[in-house]
């Protein structure tokens, strides 16, 4: 299988960065990452964790920027291409990473790949649920009637604005 990620200057210097870190919290970071990946518009850290992790690590905050994003591509490149943890593992090590850090990446897809998997399936492919409200509008026919008019409802949901009903009457 050809290499789902590329070694790229961002990569080369991610991977330098990676590779300073201590595994154990390395792997404490990449836990986390893999269970917030699937929310999208979601930061994984705040921003009083992203300090706390940039001591940690002793990086400033683009350093940990790149570490972050970094890690959630080549998580979401797992996902993309449905990477084996053995070839994954490979991969990372075909691109410089340490042994142990790429055992890492390779021990969570293999753990929580599945289940990260199997949200991002139901975020994609869930059907949207629509309300039904009975309504009626009285009418009359009429040539040259005046302006168009419109009937839209809207409602609020967990995840922001839904429209539900979109009627144009002439």
């Amino acid at each position: 299988m050809a290499s789902v990620i590329k070694e790229t200057q961002s990569i080369k210097e991610a991977v330098t960065l990676i590779n300073s870190i201590d595994v154990n919290k390395f792997s404490r970071l990449i836990s986390r990452i893999i269970q917030k990946l699937h929310l999208k518009g979601e930061r994984t850290f705040s921003e009083e964790e992203e300090q706390k992790l940039q001591m940690a690590f002793s990086v400033d905050k683009q350093a940990l920027d790149l570490i972050l994003e970094t890690s959630a591509f080549i998580l979401e490149q797992a996902v993309y291409h449905n990477v084996k943890p053995s070839s994954l593992q490979q991969q990372l090590q075909g691109i410089n990473m340490n042994l142990d850090k790429a055992e890492v990446f390779s021990q969570t897809w293999s753990t929580s790949g599945p289940q990260l998997v199997d949200r991002l399936k139901h975020n994609i492919f869930a059907p949207k649920k629509f309300r039904v409200y009975p309504a009626s509008c009285p009418m009359t026919a009429g040539i040259g009637s005046s302006t168009p008019t419109t009937l839209v409802r809207r409602s609020g949901s967990e995840n922001g604005w839904m429209d539900e009903l979109n009627i144009e009457f002439y």
